[in-house]
Formats: C-alpha cells, sequence, structure tokens
C-alpha cells in the first residue's frame, strides 16, 4: 500500500466510517450492498438529521474534490493542509453522527450518500 493510499485510508477512518458501520451492524441493519442501491430520496429523515445530512454533503463533496485532487498531485501542500483541515471539522461532529447511526433510516441514508462520493476516489 503506497502513501497516498494509508493517508486516505487513515482519514476515512477518522471520518467516521467506521463508526458508522459499526453503528449499522449494533442497530441490526444488515445487508448493506442492498442498502447502497436504495434511493435516498425515499428514506424520511427527521429536521435534525436532515440539517446535518446537508452540512455532511457540502463537506463530503469538498473531501471529495480535495481527494481527488490529491491523487493527481500528493505532494501538493495546500491541498494537503485542508484535507488535515476537512478531518479536523469531521471530530468535530463526530459523536453526533454516531447518535444518529441508530436510527436505520439516517443509516441507510447516510451509507447512500457516502457510497456515492467514495465509489468516486
Amino acid at each position: 500500500m503506497d502513501g497516498y493510499e494509508s493517508n486516505r485510508r487513515e482519514f476515512l477512518k477518522k471520518l467516521g466510517l467506521i463508526a458508522g458501520a459499526t453503528a449499522l451492524t449494533a442497530t441490526g441493519v444488515s445487508g448493506v450492498a442492498d442498502i447502497i442501491t436504495e434511493k435516498k430520496e425515499n428514506i424520511k429523515l427527521t429536521p435534525e438529521q436532515e440539517q446535518f445530512m446537508v452540512k455532511y454533503e457540502k463537506w463530503l463533496d469538498e473531501f471529495h474534490d480535495m481527494a481527488k485532487f490529491q491523487k493527481n498531485d500528493p505532494e501538493h501542500l495546500e491541498n494537503n493542509k485542508r484535507l488535515m483541515a476537512l478531518s479536523d471539522e469531521s471530530k468535530a461532529w463526530q459523536k453526533e453522527l454516531i447518535e444518529y447511526m441508530k436510527d436505520e433510516n439516517f443509516a441507510r441514508y447516510y451509507m447512500i450518500t457516502t457510497e456515492r462520493v467514495t465509489t468516486g476516489i
């Protein structure tokens, strides 16, 4: 595994994907592959969850752009600094994410959203 892959893997861990997967398992959600093919428009969220997901999707889109850039230029200092700043931002809302992941509807919506971006990286 090269340095880029190692850094990306560490970042995704910090992002909370592992926590999310753990929360999915803890809530009894099975068939993650089936969840990913579901349309998120069909999933009902609370207003608080919707607000969180708007913030998360904006963050995720920026992360996606930075990760794509890093793939082409892994030594770009400013881009790498921004990736680290994004990592720090995700720490601020990780506890909130873990709490929301206890809701099966939210967990499905979150996994669909995350899969859309991570498959493109």
